[in-house]
């Protein structure tokens, strides 16, 4: 493995990794479950659905969950990355765990959010996507660019469904819309 990312990549790793008890890091990691972000995200998406009568948001939001793995893998298959303590397995960059968490939890937020009397679910999602990412970085899972580079692969992602939320619903009230 080789590039000019990778010597302040590993520097970083070395100097976080196993700071905090494993037992935090794999529940804070946890949080990019397939099993725990995606019920969040179905949730969000009955609720917007019954709170505005109108599918497209919520349907953009779920497409937009079905793509992670077809943006995700394949960069996985092609990078063949190994990970901070198994230099043996490859397949780390970037994150699918953090993919999975942005998307579900700020896609959440996006359509909740309209409906909301202050901006606490995009404060939420924010927080629940950094958590599973400080997780996985702490504990070693993965590598800190393999985490940035899964938020900015969600940009578009969460970009369309904004789009979709705002051309439905309008913008949230507390964001001066």
């Amino acid at each position: 493995m080789s590039g000019p990312l990778l010597t302040p990549d590993e520097r970083l790793s070395r100097a976080l990794v196993r700071t905090v008890p494993d037992s935090v890091t794999e529940r804070l990691s946890d949080l990019g479950n397939v099993q725990v972000a995606v019920p969040v995200l179905v949730l969000a998406m009955a609720y917007s659905v019954r709170r505005s009568r109108a599918w497209t948001p919520a349907l953009t939001a779920g497409l937009a969950m079905a793509l992670v793995p077809a943006v995700i893998v394949p960069l996985k298959t092609w990078t063949a990355r190994p990970g901070p303590l198994e230099p043996w397995a490859a397949g780390y960059y970037p994150s699918g765990h953090t993919a999975t968490s942005a998307v579900a939890y700020l896609g959440a937020a996006l359509l909740i959010s309209p409906y909301a009397r202050r901006p606490w679910p995009l404060a939420a999602a924010l927080l629940l996507t950094a958590a599973t990412a400080t997780g996985l970085i702490l504990r070693g899972w993965h590598w800190p660019l393999d985490v940035l580079a899964s938020c900015f692969l969600c940009t578009p992602l969460l970009l369309a469904v904004t789009h979709a939320v705002r051309r439905a619903v309008g913008p949230p009230r507390h964001f001066g819309g």
